[in-house]
């Protein structure tokens, strides 16, 4: 049998995917070359020479900028966002399974945060802070900035998660004498898990490179996003793309992690 022929549409398509990554990560490549810079290189191509001297230079001391003091606040402020994201969310989609008196307006009100501008929304949380007495900072309102980012994603997708599940299932445990926790327990919860890991990857993900919502209400301790953004106008070295890469790096691990965990519990299910 002869190749199938492929219509023009095919390659157009192929064609614009291909632009599309380049486009995508065209920027990054170039970010990722200039980090291995020579040590006398600088912040432009042609590279003078390679070396890793930029990527050592990430743990001496800095005379601009705290790159792990503001790392490890974003991934813990990540990681918080990730955990409250991920048990609201789950919370929510239970509770919108069974219709309750103000379930749309409730519903509206929560992805009503994504129409209004990140940077309005973090000044208005700053003043807020600010007219209570309270000091902004990365732990508080700058963790409640970015649930108000990061919730409402994580509740449509328990939406549509719970739209499609059958409640068959629990019909079938609860024949089998299983009570409300148990059912819960030994059948939605396995069977929804791999869903609350990608709610969870992406609240972390969407906290991890918040700028907008970070910028009035973290207080005097910068985040990553506004450590990297503070450095753009002071830092004149190749170090500045050192960060980037590690930081590209450690996001892509973060994924593959997430990737892992989900395929190895779909194999667990299959298994058992």
């Amino acid at each position: 049998m002869g190749q199938e022929k492929r219509s023009p549409g095919f390659y157009i398509l192929a064609a614009f995917f291909v632009l599309f990554v380049l486009f995508l990560y065209g920027p990054l490549s170039a970010i990722f070359i200039l980090s291995f810079q020579g040590p006398q290189g600088g912040l432009t191509f042609p590279l003078n020479g390679v070396s890793v001297r930029w990527f050592q230079n990430l743990f001496e001391q800095q005379a601009v900028g705290d790159f792990g003091a503001s790392f490890s606040r974003s991934l813990t402020l990540g990681l918080m966002v990730m955990a409250a994201t991920v048990v609201v969310s789950l919370l929510a989609g239970l509770a919108f399974r069974r219709r309750f008196f103000g379930a749309t307006p409730l519903f509206y009100l929560t992805v009503a945060s994504l129409v209004v501008p990140s940077i309005i929304v973090s000044l208005g949380i700053g003043v807020l802070f600010q007219q209570l007495g309270l000091r902004p900072a990365w732990f508080s309102s700058a963790y409640g900035a970015h649930m108000t980012w990061t919730l409402p994603f994580g509740v449509l997708i328990m939406f549509a998660v719970f739209n499609r599940f059958s409640p068959s299932y629990e019909e079938a445990a609860r024949d089998l004498g299983a009570n409300s926790w148990q059912t819960f327990r030994h059948v939605v919860l396995p069977m929804i898990a791999p869903s609350l890991i990608g709610v969870g990857l992406f609240g972390f993900s969407l906290s991890y490179d918040e700028f907008a919502r970070t910028l009035m209400t973290s207080g005097s301790s910068n985040t990553l996003p506004l450590e990297i953004y503070g450095m753009t106008t002071n830092v004149t070295t190749p170090v500045l793309y050192a960060l980037g890469t590690v930081t590209t790096v450690f996001s892509f691990l973060i994924i593959l992690l997430t990737v892992g965990i989900i395929y190895f519990i779909g194999q667990r299910r299959s298994r058992s």
